[in-house]
């Protein structure tokens, strides 16, 4: 079993920057895979960004060029800063961290961009 609590979410203004940090515990060696979904009222999760052990990363269309992913494999951590947040990045925000059998999901963060 992995467990995710994510920190970070909140209200930021259009433009603006924020960073999205999620801790694993438990089974953290079996971990492969880590990173961050998104979704909308009514609508399935969407990939926002994902990372390897290696450091091996991918992303979505709307995410590249303004949001970057990190992880720190010592401290079973991986975070998602997010800049020139738009309006349409309003959504909660998902950690992912998956291992050969299992994806374990946060609880998820509210981000709200707003005025």
């Amino acid at each position: 079993q992995v467990q995710l609590v994510e920190s970070g979410g909140g209200l930021v203004q259009p433009g603006g920057s924020l960073g999205l940090s999620c801790a694993a515990s438990g089974n953290i060696f079996s971990i492969g895979v880590m990173g961050w979904y998104r979704q909308f009222p009514g609508k399935q999760r969407e990939l926002v960004a994902v990372i390897s052990s290696g450091g091996g990363t991918r992303y979505a269309d709307s995410a590249k060029g303004r949001f970057a992913i990190s992880r720190d494999n010592a401290k079973n951590q991986v975070h998602l800063q997010m800049n020139s947040l738009k309006p349409e990045d309003t959504a909660v925000y998902y950690c992912l961290a998956k291992t050969l059998t299992n994806d374990y999901w946060g609880q998820g963060t509210q981000v709200t961009v707003s005025s």
